[in-house]
Protein backbone atom coordinates (compact mmCIF):
# COMPACT_ATOMS: atom_id res chain seq x y z
CA UNK A 1 0.00 0.00 0.00
CA UNK A 2 0.91 3.35 -0.89
CA UNK A 3 0.06 6.40 1.78
CA UNK A 4 -0.46 9.76 1.03
CA UNK A 5 1.63 10.81 4.06
CA UNK A 6 4.25 9.39 6.74
CA UNK A 7 5.18 11.55 9.62
CA UNK A 8 8.03 9.56 10.77
CA UNK A 9 10.29 9.05 14.12
CA UNK A 10 8.00 11.44 16.28
CA UNK A 11 7.58 11.26 19.76
CA UNK A 12 3.56 11.32 20.59
CA UNK A 13 2.88 13.25 23.89
CA UNK A 14 2.86 9.74 25.78
CA UNK A 15 6.63 9.67 25.21
CA UNK A 16 6.39 6.56 22.99
CA UNK A 17 8.17 7.15 19.29
CA UNK A 18 6.14 5.87 16.24
CA UNK A 19 5.29 6.89 12.87
CA UNK A 20 1.85 7.84 11.59
CA UNK A 21 0.47 6.48 8.43
CA UNK A 22 -2.54 8.92 6.54
CA UNK A 23 -4.42 8.24 3.79
CA UNK A 24 -7.91 10.13 2.30
CA UNK A 25 -7.64 12.41 5.62
CA UNK A 26 -7.76 9.55 8.11
CA UNK A 27 -4.88 7.80 10.39
CA UNK A 28 -4.20 4.47 9.31
CA UNK A 29 -1.49 3.17 11.22
CA UNK A 30 0.27 5.09 14.53
CA UNK A 31 3.06 2.51 15.12
CA UNK A 32 7.10 2.30 14.89
CA UNK A 33 8.92 1.01 11.83
CA UNK A 34 6.50 1.72 9.04
CA UNK A 35 8.25 1.12 5.91
CA UNK A 36 5.27 1.43 3.20
CA UNK A 37 5.71 4.11 0.51
CA UNK A 38 4.26 7.23 0.61
CA UNK A 39 3.43 10.35 -1.77
CA UNK A 40 5.04 12.69 1.04
CA UNK A 41 7.03 12.47 4.05
CA UNK A 42 7.74 14.52 6.80
CA UNK A 43 11.19 13.57 9.07
CA UNK A 44 9.86 14.25 13.20
CA UNK A 45 12.62 12.31 14.18
CA UNK A 46 13.09 13.16 17.91
CA UNK A 47 10.05 15.64 17.68
CA UNK A 48 6.81 16.22 19.59
CA UNK A 49 4.07 14.96 17.23
CA UNK A 50 0.93 16.48 18.50
CA UNK A 51 -3.10 16.94 18.29
CA UNK A 52 -3.48 20.34 16.65
CA UNK A 53 -4.37 23.34 18.86
CA UNK A 54 -8.10 23.90 19.60
CA UNK A 55 -9.19 27.55 20.69
CA UNK A 56 -12.51 26.76 22.25
CA UNK A 57 -13.55 30.29 22.83
CA UNK A 58 -12.99 33.33 20.31
CA UNK A 59 -14.64 36.05 18.94
CA UNK A 60 -13.24 36.58 15.44
CA UNK A 61 -15.52 39.11 14.38
CA UNK A 62 -13.85 41.77 16.38
CA UNK A 63 -9.90 40.40 16.14
CA UNK A 64 -7.41 42.30 14.71
CA UNK A 65 -9.98 46.00 15.13
CA UNK A 66 -7.56 47.12 18.02
CA UNK A 67 -7.86 51.04 18.11
CA UNK A 68 -10.48 51.54 15.98
CA UNK A 69 -12.36 53.65 16.54
CA UNK A 70 -10.27 54.19 19.79
CA UNK A 71 -8.40 52.35 22.25
CA UNK A 72 -9.73 50.74 25.55
CA UNK A 73 -8.24 53.34 28.08
CA UNK A 74 -9.70 51.65 31.50
CA UNK A 75 -8.98 48.13 30.19
CA UNK A 76 -12.77 47.12 31.27
CA UNK A 77 -14.85 44.35 30.29
CA UNK A 78 -18.06 47.01 30.25
CA UNK A 79 -15.66 49.57 28.36
CA UNK A 80 -14.56 46.90 25.48
CA UNK A 81 -18.35 46.16 25.23
CA UNK A 82 -19.56 49.74 24.60
CA UNK A 83 -16.29 50.21 22.91
CA UNK A 84 -17.32 47.13 20.47
CA UNK A 85 -20.74 48.72 19.96
CA UNK A 86 -18.92 51.86 18.44
CA UNK A 87 -17.04 49.27 16.22
CA UNK A 88 -19.62 47.20 14.73
CA UNK A 89 -21.60 50.44 13.49
CA UNK A 90 -18.65 51.14 11.76
CA UNK A 91 -17.05 47.80 10.02
CA UNK A 92 -18.01 46.34 6.62
CA UNK A 93 -18.88 42.76 5.66
CA UNK A 94 -15.68 42.95 3.97
CA UNK A 95 -13.71 44.43 6.99
CA UNK A 96 -14.49 41.62 8.85
CA UNK A 97 -13.69 39.00 6.80
CA UNK A 98 -10.42 40.46 5.94
CA UNK A 99 -9.33 40.39 9.48
CA UNK A 100 -11.32 36.73 10.34
CA UNK A 101 -9.04 35.31 7.42
CA UNK A 102 -6.07 37.20 8.34
CA UNK A 103 -6.39 35.76 12.04
CA UNK A 104 -6.91 32.41 10.39
CA UNK A 105 -4.03 32.24 8.69
CA UNK A 106 -1.85 33.20 11.68
CA UNK A 107 -3.49 30.87 13.54
CA UNK A 108 -2.63 27.73 11.29
CA UNK A 109 0.71 28.70 11.18
CA UNK A 110 0.80 28.49 15.27
CA UNK A 111 -0.69 24.92 14.69
CA UNK A 112 -4.42 25.82 15.24
CA UNK A 113 -6.74 23.80 13.27
CA UNK A 114 -10.30 24.63 14.92
CA UNK A 115 -11.88 27.68 16.84
CA UNK A 116 -15.36 28.20 17.91
CA UNK A 117 -16.42 31.93 17.70
CA UNK A 118 -18.67 33.47 19.28
CA UNK A 119 -20.45 36.10 16.70
CA UNK A 120 -22.27 38.98 17.97
CA UNK A 121 -26.09 38.17 16.05
CA UNK A 122 -27.16 41.44 17.96
CA UNK A 123 -25.88 43.87 14.82
CA UNK A 124 -29.25 44.50 13.24
CA UNK A 125 -27.39 44.73 9.90
CA UNK A 126 -26.48 41.28 9.97
CA UNK A 127 -23.06 41.72 8.94
CA UNK A 128 -20.89 39.92 11.45
CA UNK A 129 -23.11 36.66 11.16
CA UNK A 130 -23.20 37.15 6.90
CA UNK A 131 -19.18 37.78 6.71
CA UNK A 132 -18.40 34.66 9.44
CA UNK A 133 -20.61 32.29 7.98
CA UNK A 134 -18.81 33.30 4.43
CA UNK A 135 -15.24 33.02 6.42
CA UNK A 136 -16.67 29.50 7.32
CA UNK A 137 -16.91 28.41 3.64
CA UNK A 138 -13.74 29.57 2.94
CA UNK A 139 -11.77 27.73 4.99
CA UNK A 140 -13.67 24.48 5.63
CA UNK A 141 -11.34 21.71 4.76
CA UNK A 142 -7.92 23.53 6.05
CA UNK A 143 -9.36 24.59 9.79
CA UNK A 144 -12.80 23.86 11.95
CA UNK A 145 -14.82 26.68 12.57
CA UNK A 146 -17.61 26.41 15.12
CA UNK A 147 -20.06 29.86 15.26
CA UNK A 148 -22.17 30.52 18.40
CA UNK A 149 -24.93 32.96 17.72
CA UNK A 150 -23.93 35.08 20.82
CA UNK A 151 -26.57 38.34 21.31
CA UNK A 152 -23.56 40.25 22.80
CA UNK A 153 -25.79 42.94 24.08
CA UNK A 154 -28.49 40.93 25.72
CA UNK A 155 -31.01 38.14 25.17
CA UNK A 156 -33.72 40.51 26.14
CA UNK A 157 -32.04 43.75 26.94
CA UNK A 158 -30.98 44.46 23.21
CA UNK A 159 -33.78 45.09 21.24
CA UNK A 160 -35.32 41.90 19.54
CA UNK A 161 -32.25 39.74 20.84
CA UNK A 162 -33.84 35.81 20.74
CA UNK A 163 -35.33 37.18 17.77
CA UNK A 164 -31.57 37.76 16.30
CA UNK A 165 -30.52 34.67 17.38
CA UNK A 166 -33.09 32.43 16.41
CA UNK A 167 -32.21 34.34 13.04
CA UNK A 168 -28.81 33.14 13.15
CA UNK A 169 -29.26 29.87 13.39
CA UNK A 170 -31.83 29.40 10.72
CA UNK A 171 -28.75 31.37 8.62
CA UNK A 172 -26.56 28.25 9.54
CA UNK A 173 -25.02 29.40 12.91
CA UNK A 174 -24.19 26.32 14.61
CA UNK A 175 -24.40 26.85 18.76
CA UNK A 176 -26.74 28.91 20.98
CA UNK A 177 -25.22 31.56 23.17
CA UNK A 178 -25.87 34.38 25.33
CA UNK A 179 -24.86 36.77 28.26
CA UNK A 180 -27.05 36.33 31.55
CA UNK A 181 -24.65 38.56 33.75
CA UNK A 182 -25.34 40.91 30.95
CA UNK A 183 -28.97 41.61 31.48
CA UNK A 184 -30.21 44.01 33.69
CA UNK A 185 -31.69 41.93 36.17
CA UNK A 186 -30.78 38.25 37.81
CA UNK A 187 -33.85 37.21 37.15
CA UNK A 188 -33.70 38.37 33.26
CA UNK A 189 -30.26 36.31 33.69
CA UNK A 190 -31.69 32.90 34.75
CA UNK A 191 -34.59 33.29 32.34
CA UNK A 192 -32.07 34.03 29.67
CA UNK A 193 -30.38 30.78 30.73
CA UNK A 194 -33.87 29.10 30.90
CA UNK A 195 -34.43 30.25 27.27
CA UNK A 196 -31.41 28.88 25.43
CA UNK A 197 -31.78 25.69 27.03
CA UNK A 198 -34.98 25.11 25.70
CA UNK A 199 -34.43 26.39 22.41
CA UNK A 200 -31.29 23.88 22.46
CA UNK A 201 -33.82 20.99 23.07
CA UNK A 202 -36.04 22.11 21.10
CA UNK A 203 -33.54 22.49 18.06
CA UNK A 204 -31.12 19.63 18.94
CA UNK A 205 -27.87 22.12 19.31
CA UNK A 206 -25.18 22.51 21.29
CA UNK A 207 -25.13 25.77 24.04
CA UNK A 208 -21.97 27.99 25.07
CA UNK A 209 -23.01 30.91 27.53
CA UNK A 210 -20.49 33.61 28.66
CA UNK A 211 -21.52 32.93 32.91
CA UNK A 212 -20.49 35.04 35.09
CA UNK A 213 -18.05 36.89 33.52
CA UNK A 214 -17.58 39.03 36.56
CA UNK A 215 -15.68 39.84 40.17
CA UNK A 216 -19.29 39.52 41.97
CA UNK A 217 -19.49 36.47 43.56
CA UNK A 218 -23.30 36.42 43.57
CA UNK A 219 -23.34 35.83 39.88
CA UNK A 220 -24.48 32.16 39.88
CA UNK A 221 -25.99 31.86 36.51
CA UNK A 222 -23.54 28.64 36.01
CA UNK A 223 -26.01 26.96 38.59
CA UNK A 224 -29.10 27.59 36.63
CA UNK A 225 -27.46 26.69 33.33
CA UNK A 226 -26.19 23.26 34.83
CA UNK A 227 -29.71 22.98 36.34
CA UNK A 228 -31.09 23.54 33.24
CA UNK A 229 -28.76 21.36 31.76
CA UNK A 230 -30.24 18.28 33.60
CA UNK A 231 -33.87 19.45 33.38
CA UNK A 232 -33.57 19.12 29.44
CA UNK A 233 -31.34 16.28 29.05
CA UNK A 234 -28.47 18.39 27.56
CA UNK A 235 -25.82 16.72 29.25
CA UNK A 236 -22.27 16.73 27.13
CA UNK A 237 -23.93 19.45 25.12
CA UNK A 238 -23.65 22.18 26.82
CA UNK A 239 -20.47 24.56 28.10
CA UNK A 240 -20.06 27.61 30.60
CA UNK A 241 -17.30 30.45 29.21
CA UNK A 242 -15.05 32.42 31.79
CA UNK A 243 -16.97 31.50 34.82
CA UNK A 244 -14.85 34.06 36.75
CA UNK A 245 -16.89 34.80 39.58
CA UNK A 246 -16.35 31.37 40.80
CA UNK A 247 -13.09 32.84 41.52
CA UNK A 248 -14.37 34.85 43.99
CA UNK A 249 -17.56 32.49 45.22
CA UNK A 250 -17.69 31.33 49.06
CA UNK A 251 -15.91 28.00 49.41
CA UNK A 252 -18.51 26.58 50.86
CA UNK A 253 -21.07 27.19 48.00
CA UNK A 254 -18.52 26.27 45.29
CA UNK A 255 -18.19 22.72 47.46
CA UNK A 256 -21.88 22.49 46.19
CA UNK A 257 -21.75 23.78 42.62
CA UNK A 258 -19.31 22.05 41.41
CA UNK A 259 -20.39 18.32 41.72
CA UNK A 260 -23.53 20.20 40.20
CA UNK A 261 -21.68 21.02 36.97
CA UNK A 262 -19.88 18.06 36.79
CA UNK A 263 -23.18 15.74 37.40
CA UNK A 264 -24.99 17.72 34.36
CA UNK A 265 -21.53 17.26 32.34
CA UNK A 266 -21.30 20.88 31.80
CA UNK A 267 -17.87 21.75 30.20
CA UNK A 268 -16.03 25.15 31.91
CA UNK A 269 -14.13 26.84 29.35
CA UNK A 270 -11.54 29.36 31.06
CA UNK A 271 -9.66 32.04 29.26
CA UNK A 272 -6.69 32.44 31.46
CA UNK A 273 -5.23 35.62 29.17
CA UNK A 274 -8.29 37.66 28.89
CA UNK A 275 -9.76 36.67 32.65
CA UNK A 276 -6.55 37.73 34.34
CA UNK A 277 -6.54 41.04 32.32
CA UNK A 278 -10.12 41.98 32.37
CA UNK A 279 -11.20 41.10 35.88
CA UNK A 280 -10.35 42.63 39.32
CA UNK A 281 -9.88 46.17 37.83
CA UNK A 282 -11.67 47.65 40.56
CA UNK A 283 -9.85 46.27 43.18
CA UNK A 284 -7.07 47.97 45.02
CA UNK A 285 -4.57 44.98 46.83
CA UNK A 286 -4.82 42.61 46.81
CA UNK A 287 -5.87 42.08 43.44
CA UNK A 288 -7.91 39.31 42.40
CA UNK A 289 -7.13 37.82 39.40
CA UNK A 290 -10.44 36.27 38.48
CA UNK A 291 -9.59 32.87 36.50
CA UNK A 292 -11.91 30.44 37.64
CA UNK A 293 -11.03 27.09 40.31
CA UNK A 294 -9.46 24.84 36.83
CA UNK A 295 -7.80 22.09 39.44
CA UNK A 296 -10.82 22.05 42.01
CA UNK A 297 -12.81 21.43 38.47
CA UNK A 298 -10.48 19.48 36.64
CA UNK A 299 -10.88 16.73 40.05
CA UNK A 300 -14.18 16.57 39.81
CA UNK A 301 -14.24 15.24 36.98
CA UNK A 302 -15.35 18.62 34.89
CA UNK A 303 -13.88 19.20 31.13
CA UNK A 304 -11.98 21.93 31.25
CA UNK A 305 -10.70 23.30 28.55
CA UNK A 306 -8.76 27.12 27.72
CA UNK A 307 -9.77 29.55 25.03
CA UNK A 308 -7.60 32.42 23.37
CA UNK A 309 -10.75 34.65 23.44
CA UNK A 310 -9.33 38.24 22.49
CA UNK A 311 -6.37 39.16 19.89
CA UNK A 312 -5.84 42.76 19.17
CA UNK A 313 -9.43 43.99 19.88
CA UNK A 314 -11.75 46.09 22.07
CA UNK A 315 -11.13 43.81 25.00
CA UNK A 316 -7.35 43.12 24.46
CA UNK A 317 -3.92 44.60 22.99
CA UNK A 318 -2.12 41.49 22.69
CA UNK A 319 -2.23 38.02 21.49
CA UNK A 320 -0.97 35.72 18.76
CA UNK A 321 -3.24 32.64 18.29
CA UNK A 322 -0.99 30.82 19.94
CA UNK A 323 -2.75 28.61 22.06
CA UNK A 324 0.36 27.68 24.23
CA UNK A 325 0.96 31.26 25.10
CA UNK A 326 -3.12 30.48 26.71
CA UNK A 327 -1.82 27.06 28.35
CA UNK A 328 1.74 28.72 29.54
CA UNK A 329 -0.69 31.42 31.43
CA UNK A 330 -3.29 29.43 32.21
CA UNK A 331 -0.93 26.91 34.10
CA UNK A 332 0.57 29.72 36.08
CA UNK A 333 -2.49 31.29 37.26
CA UNK A 334 -3.82 28.12 38.31
CA UNK A 335 -0.86 27.46 40.15
CA UNK A 336 -0.76 24.21 38.19
CA UNK A 337 3.67 23.46 38.26
CA UNK A 338 3.79 20.01 39.15
CA UNK A 339 4.71 18.30 36.21
CA UNK A 340 1.53 16.15 35.75
CA UNK A 341 -0.25 19.30 36.44
CA UNK A 342 1.71 20.76 33.68
CA UNK A 343 0.97 17.88 31.30
CA UNK A 344 -2.82 18.81 31.85
CA UNK A 345 -2.29 21.95 31.20
CA UNK A 346 -1.03 20.71 27.56
CA UNK A 347 -3.99 18.82 27.10
CA UNK A 348 -6.81 21.72 27.66
CA UNK A 349 -5.35 22.88 24.24
CA UNK A 350 -5.56 19.72 22.49
CA UNK A 351 -7.21 16.92 23.88
CA UNK A 352 -9.83 18.78 26.13
CA UNK A 353 -11.06 21.20 23.28
CA UNK A 354 -11.86 18.31 21.17
CA UNK A 355 -13.87 17.07 23.90
CA UNK A 356 -15.89 20.00 24.16
CA UNK A 357 -16.23 20.92 20.03
CA UNK A 358 -17.07 17.09 19.37
CA UNK A 359 -14.29 16.28 16.84
CA UNK A 360 -12.66 13.20 15.82
CA UNK A 361 -9.13 14.14 16.77
CA UNK A 362 -6.61 11.74 18.02
CA UNK A 363 -3.18 10.18 17.41
CA UNK A 364 -4.86 7.02 16.81
CA UNK A 365 -6.38 4.67 13.95
CA UNK A 366 -9.28 6.00 12.31
CA UNK A 367 -9.20 9.14 13.79
CA UNK A 368 -9.07 12.53 11.22
CA UNK A 369 -4.85 13.36 10.39
CA UNK A 370 -4.64 16.54 11.51
CA UNK A 371 -1.62 17.05 13.92
CA UNK A 372 1.24 19.54 14.43
CA UNK A 373 4.92 18.02 14.50
CA UNK A 374 6.80 21.02 16.83
CA UNK A 375 10.43 21.76 17.40
CA UNK A 376 10.91 20.32 20.81
CA UNK A 377 10.56 16.43 22.56
CA UNK A 378 7.99 16.95 25.46
CA UNK A 379 4.53 18.49 26.12
CA UNK A 380 6.56 19.96 29.05
CA UNK A 381 9.21 21.59 26.96
CA UNK A 382 5.78 22.76 24.21
CA UNK A 383 4.97 24.85 27.65
CA UNK A 384 7.85 25.77 28.42
CA UNK A 385 9.49 27.19 25.13
CA UNK A 386 6.41 27.29 22.57
CA UNK A 387 8.54 26.41 19.60
CA UNK A 388 8.28 26.54 15.95
CA UNK A 389 5.59 24.29 14.81
CA UNK A 390 7.44 22.95 12.20
CA UNK A 391 4.52 21.28 10.30
CA UNK A 392 0.80 21.50 10.76
CA UNK A 393 -1.06 18.69 9.24
CA UNK A 394 -4.81 19.01 8.26
CA UNK A 395 -7.12 16.30 7.38
CA UNK A 396 -4.00 14.71 5.62
CA UNK A 397 -2.40 18.11 3.75
CA UNK A 398 0.16 20.16 4.61
CA UNK A 399 -1.01 23.71 5.49
CA UNK A 400 1.55 25.38 7.40
CA UNK A 401 5.16 25.09 8.02
CA UNK A 402 8.15 26.62 9.70
CA UNK A 403 11.88 26.21 9.16
CA UNK A 404 13.36 27.59 13.35
CA UNK A 405 15.59 30.52 13.46
CA UNK A 406 19.19 29.58 14.11
CA UNK A 407 20.37 31.40 17.25
CA UNK A 408 24.46 31.75 17.43
CA UNK A 409 25.19 32.79 21.24
CA UNK A 410 28.78 34.71 21.30
CA UNK A 411 31.11 33.09 24.13
CA UNK A 412 31.44 34.66 27.31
Amino acid sequence: MTFDLIVKGGLLPDGRQADIAIISGQIAAVEPGITAEAARVIDATGKLVSLPFIDCHFHMDATLSYGTPRVNASGTLLEGISLWGELKRLQTREDIVARALTYCQQAMGKGVLAIRSHVDVTDPTFRTVEALLEVRDIIKGKMDLQLVAFPQDGWFRAPGGEAQVIRALDAGVDIIGGIPHFERTMADGAAAVQAACRMAAERGLMVDLHCDETDDPLSRHIETLAAETLAHGLQGRVAGSHLTSMHSMDNYYVSKLIPLIAEAQVAAIPNPLINITLQGRADTYPKRRGMTRVPELLAAGVTVAFGQDCVMDPWYPLGSGDMLDVAHMGLHVALMTAPDQMRRCFDLVTEAPARVMGLNFGLRKGARASLVVLDCATPLEALRLRPARLAVVSDGALVASTTPAKVSAHPF
